[in-house]
């Protein structure tokens, strides 16, 4: 069985703010139709890749290697509108919604690299222009739907300004809007953050219903119940620099990952209880115990 084509591929990745490292030398690979989550502490240097990956940062040095076009290219030096043309979407920590706008318009947005029309076009209310509207209209509904906001010609839902909904609604307008650019990479920052245990287990169905269409996804995320449950290979960031990868099984028991989350005392006790629950009972009791 040959091994999975990756979409993606940071080497040597660093970003330097001065005297700060805020990310040195990373390496990872983002398999083509999974679901990778890159985790760390707070300051790991997470949202920084994310944001050299986007186009928001150039590099201090290191390669972005994309092949979601059919073909390999370099993504430093690109700025993030062109990134997005290749079919790269995000979303962010902070929920970036358009709040006085309609639900169903903070969707349309989306659609902008993907317009045909132009200007003259748009003065002028041809027919392609209204055609292309009306698409996009389509479209946006259809995009909603699929997040699980039904929306309705008549009102509804997409009616209603963004700024209204929930909160769990709004990131998963969110992750609506990013969708509808069709991209064949999706980047999500923290989208449970926030989030109750009820509305985290619908994100958790969204994102495998999205890498069940055909889209890869790379998530940086603290919900570690999230992370363990939906992700196909996970890596670790501390202080910049990586320090572990593999499944979430791998990384869950790795002490240097427990370390890093937990202080280094209390890594090594939670290591050596992980040790001790995988050794094999060899059936030995002692005197006076039943057996």
């Amino acid at each position: 069985m040959e091994p999975p084509v990756a979409i993606l591929e940071l080497e040597g990745l660093t970003k330097h703010f001065g005297g700060v490292k805020a990310v040195e030398g990373v390496d990872m690979t983002v398999a083509e139709g999974s679901i990778t989550a890159l985790i760390g502490p707070n300051g790991a240097g997470k949202t920084t890749c994310f944001n050299m990956i986007t186009g928001h940062y150039v590099p201090t040095r290191g390669e972005l290697l994309y092949r979601g076009l059919g073909e390999e290219q370099s993504l430093v030096g690109l700025r993030a509108d062109q990134i997005s043309r290749r079919r790269i979407a995000r979303t962010f920590q902070n929920i970036r919604l358009c709040p006085e706008q309609t639900v169903l318009d903070n969707v349309r947005i989306g659609f902008h690299n993907l317009k045909t029309a132009g200007l003259l076009d748009v003065l002028l209310a041809t027919r392609r222009f209204r055609q292309e509207e009306a698409d996009v209209t389509a479209s946006a509904r259809a995009v909603l739907r699929f997040v699980g906001l039904d929306a309705s010609a008549e009102g509804g839902i997409e009616a209603l300004l963004a700024d209204s909904l929930p909160y769990g609604d709004k990131r998963r307008l969110e992750i609506a809007r990013a969708l509808a650019s069709s991209p064949a990479l999706l980047l999500l920052d923290e989208p449970a953050a926030g989030m109750n245990p009820q509305e985290t287990n619908v994100l958790i169905e969204l994102i495998g219903k999205i890498r069940d269409h055909g889209i890869t996804v790379l998530l940086i995320e603290h919900d570690m119940k999230l992370v363990m449950e939906i992700s196909d290979h996970v890596v670790v960031l501390d202080h910049g620099e990586k320090i572990a990868e593999g499944t979430p099984a791998q990384v869950k028991e790795n002490p240097d990952v427990i370390a890093a989350y937990l202080g280094a005392e209390e890594g090594q006790r939670q290591s050596e209880r992980l040790k001790q629950l995988d050794e094999p009972d060899d059936g030995s009791r002692g005197e006076g115990t039943a057996p």
